[in-house]
């Protein structure tokens, strides 16, 4: 297994061979140079050596210093080295891993630079000429056939492997970086994602609260204009009423803003809780004091509800009803809570006209209860009814499915 260090050193290596390219190679290149020199110069015992007219020097200085070309055309220095290297053999030059040198530092380079077809058609062809150079050549007869041909076969199949190995490593590293650079552009992406969430989340809470409250303290001061002649006690208690809006509203905003500013300091003021359907009764009063009277039923046995779950269907059934407060010429609205199995079904009718001017629907109410229900894994339906009124159905889970973002955590 290879440890850090190493990978380290390696990595080194191959960034100072990216920078300074032809340095390297010119080295390299005079260093098989001097290896072919030395192996030309070698012979078995009791073998005269061939002689020496400069031919064979000729021939393996021209296969080192095509090599230099071998970024470019890997496939022209094997065949030029192989060629060179099948002469000198030929000549009767003993067959070693010295006099081999250009033609398996070819086949190295031709393995790191081209498919994998490639190199094994290239190789093989080098690695037969080669063996058979050494069959028939003179320098070998005193060795046995299995050794003339297992030993240039060995000896060049060994840089191909490495040239593999190399182009495989080169891949791996390439793949890791391109899984890095994803994995970089994904946590940003859904780091944008997290955050348009969380505008879209706010805006719909503070929708919410700032629309029901103001809806309610309009309808109660226009009732208390109404009635401060004819009816002043009346008058007085709807004004009462009124400053209990406002405040409401204040502390429901204050809650919103002072969890978006939440820092955990230790002695802050701990936040109200999410509001929940158990406040109904608080949000139907504040409705009867603007004019409108609300009917709640419920069907079937009530279950516990995820404090996400709770929040939404209590927001949808405010927003709900300061749709009819705002938009309907109703004296009554009715909510029907019914609990069948493991989802909770909530009904919001009113039998009042809707104003032309104002339709529902045409602001960002309805828009935010659908997207409320969609948020926890339930669905939404609102609309006129065909007999008059306007009707919102909404189907939530009892829990909300794993994989959706919760509302647990939306302020009160």
């Amino acid at each position: 297994m290879t440890t850090i260090p190493e990978r380290r050193y390696a990595d080194r290596l191959e960034e100072f061979t990216d920078r300074h390219a032809f340095l390297v190679d010119l080295t390299t290149v005079l260093a098989l140079m001097g290896c072919a020199t030395f192996g030309s110069s070698l012979t078995l015992p009791g073998v005269a050596p061939p002689a020496r007219d400069g031919t064979a020097t000729a021939l393996l200085g021209v296969s080192c210093l095509v090599l230099l070309k071998h970024r470019t055309h890997p496939r022209t220095g094997v065949v030029v080295t192989t060629l060179c290297t099948v002469a000198a053999v030929g000549f009767g030059y003993l067959v070693t891993p010295l006099l081999l040198a250009p033609v398996m530092g070819a086949l190295y380079w031709l393995a790191t630079a081209t498919d994998r077809r490639t190199t094994r058609a290239y190789g093989l062809t080098t690695m037969v000429a080669v063996s058979a150079a050494a069959v028939f050549g003179h320098s070998m007869d005193h060795l046995s056939l299995l050794l003339r041909t297992i030993g240039p076969f060995f000896w060049l199949l060994l840089p191909l492997a490495a040239g593999r190995g190399t182009r495989a490593r080169r891949a791996y590293l390439k793949a890791v970086q391109a899984r890095a650079e994803h994995a970089e552009r994904t946590r940003e992406e859904e780091a944008r994602l997290r955050v348009t969430e969380e505008r879209v989340r706010i805006a719909r809470e503070l929708h919410d609260v700032v629309a029901h409250h103001m809806a309610l303290a309009n309808a109660q001061a226009g009732t208390a204009a109404h009635l401060v002649r004819t009816h002043p006690e009346q008058s007085q208690r709807i004004l009462s009423e009124l400053a209990g809006t406002t405040s409401a509203a204040l502390r429901e905003l204050k809650a919103a803003l002072g969890l978006l500013r939440d820092d955990d300091t230790p002695g802050s003021a701990p936040l109200d809780p999410s509001p929940g359907l158990a406040r109904l009764p608080e949000l139907v009063a504040a409705c009867a004091s603007a004019g409108l009277a609300v009917t709640v039923t419920t069907e079937g046995e009530p279950q516990p509800l995820s404090p996400g779950v709770d929040l939404t269907a209590y927001r949808i059934v405010q927003e709900a009803l300061t749709n009819v407060t705002k938009h309907a010429a109703a004296e009554s609205a009715r909510v029907r809570l019914a609990y069948t199995g493991a989802r909770l079904l909530i009904t919001v009718v009113n039998d009042g006209p809707g104003k032309p001017e104002a339709g529902p629907g045409r602001g960002f109410g309805v828009v935010g209860m659908r997207e409320r229900a969609l948020s926890i894994g339930g669905e939404l339906c609102a609309g006129p009814r065909p007999q008059g009124g306007f009707e919102v159905t909404t189907a939530l889970p009892l829990q909300p499915s794993a994989h959706l973002p919760s509302a647990e955590g939306s302020p009160a």
